[in-house]
């Protein structure tokens, strides 16, 4: 039987759409890339800001009609929009047939077999959110090229005032290291060259299970897989970065001298509202000591404009934060306001007029510092790793250590070489386009 899937959100979700192809595989489905050949269709919803939940149901909606025109005989709804909004969806998409939330996706074979053989109108699997099923190691990736991600924990315990992730995702579980060394061994085998960490927040990896931080170990332990050359680490909460972090950064060769260090923003007071747990002070003490550890690191970083109560001063101490800090990397939300969550009764809520008109202007700011930075790189020699090939340009696309995947820019190298996704090339940089770079194969 022949099941086409649709996974949306973040790269979170999609480590959770790997676990359910890989279960179904083992079940006896075939993944099929074409919606009207599938007797099953399956989307991976999110829910974590307005245009994510619009996406979702327009994907769910859209789906849906392959019941009329396609070979569909069930659609199934998973992931965050289903488990939070799982009552909704009975009453306004009743085409979907089984609805399985962030927790439940070890059942999913089981509830197909039950959907398939029963009347029942709609078919459930609803699990406590702070429930942990236990990560296959065998999963394969689907990123199509030659990195994975790798999902060293669930959930969250932070509670950011506009954050409804802890709500859908529960409490900080991490999973256990030998298991996510044996999925690290399988992707390697698999043809994967570089593994990116990803949690809601990693720095706080195995402080639930081994009592204390344990990022740096994992590492080492990651480090040690001969075919894994890049490691990657993404969502480091700043207040959580410790000495011990650092050196293994800087003195363990696979890991990438990059960080993802989400601040959000660059006034006290609004920080404050936002339930983070820094000042501006610390971090830029942070920011600082990465820098002076680590004087090549690519440091990556979100803020949020728009968030209830933000005034003129407010806006402009972010400015001006993120012009003195001069991130390599940064993307712009406008503040969604997400039911459930504190900020969402907070007074002052912000028109999106004045939240779109402020990300851009920071945004031209950015693009100011990430073209200037582009530009600087002309003539280094860097290793880049190949994500693929544009025929139309016969180009190769890659990416440096600087670069995450989707997020961040690539370097388009032509040469005659045929080389395929996951290898490494030194190039030497020989001009830039903006956020992204040119450059020509050395060996």
């Amino acid at each position: 039987m022949d099941i086409y899937f649709v996974s949306l959100g973040c790269d979170k979700n999609f480590v959770d759409s790997e676990m359910m192809v890989t279960s179904l595989k083992k079940s006896g489905y075939n993944i099929t890339y074409n919606p009207d050949n599938a007797e099953i269709i399956i989307v991976n919803t999110c829910c974590f800001i307005g245009d994510a939940k619009e996406e979702s149901i327009n994907t769910l909606l859209e789906m849906s009609e392959y019941k009329e025109t396609g070979k569909c005989r069930l659609l199934i709804a998973t992931g965050c929009l289903a488990q939070r909004y799982h009552n909704e969806i009975k009453k306004e998409i009743p085409e979907v047939d089984i609805i399985i939330g962030t927790m439940g996706y070890e059942g999913l074979a089981e509830c197909i077999n039950q959907a398939l053989d029963s009347k029942e109108p709609v078919i459930e699997n609803i699990k406590s959110i702070d429930y942990m099923p236990e990560p296959l190691t065998d999963r394969d990736a689907m990123s199509g090229s030659g990195y994975a991600y790798l999902k060293i924990a669930e959930g969250c315990d932070k509670c950011c005032t506009y954050c409804i992730i802890p709500k859908v995702r529960g409490r900080y579980r991490s999973v256990p290291m030998e298991n996510l060394v044996a999925q690290a061994q399988h992707l390697a085998a698999g043809g994967i060259s570089e593994l990116i960490l990803v949690a809601q927040e990693t720095t706080l990896y195995g402080r639930d299970i081994y009592g204390k931080k344990s990022l740096p170990e994992l590492l080492a332990k990651l480090s040690e897989i001969d075919s894994i050359k890049w490691i990657r680490i993404l969502y480091c909460y700043p207040e959580e970065i410790t000495d011990e972090l650092i050196s293994a950064i800087k003195k363990l060769p696979k890991v990438c001298h990059y960080l993802d260090i989400p601040v959000q923003h660059g006034a006290d007071s609004m920080l404050r509202r936002m339930g983070r747990r820094t000042d501006r002070a610390g971090l830029e003490s942070v920011i600082e000591k990465l820098r002076q550890n680590i004087p090549d690191i690519a440091l990556r970083t979100t803020v949020i404009t728009g968030f209830p109560g933000e005034t003129d001063a407010e806006f402009k101490e972010l400015h001006e934060f993120v012009c003195k800090n001069r991130f390599e990397r940064l993307g712009v939300f406008t503040y969604s306001q997400e039911e459930d969550t504190p900020a969402a009764e907070m007074p002052e809520q912000i028109p999106e007029e004045i939240k779109e008109s402020r990300r851009s202007i920071i945004m031209e700011l950015q693009q100011q510092i990430a073209f200037e930075k582009s530009a600087s790189l002309a003539g280094r020699e860097m290793d880049v790793i190949v994500d693929g090939y544009l025929p139309d340009d016969e180009v190769y696309i890659c990416r440096t250590y600087m670069d995450a995947p989707d997020v961040d820019g690539y370097v388009f190298v032509a040469t005659d070489w045929q080389l395929i996704s996951g290898d490494f090339i030194k190039v030497r940089i020989t001009g830039s386009e903006g956020y992204d770079l040119t450059g020509e194969v050395i060996e």
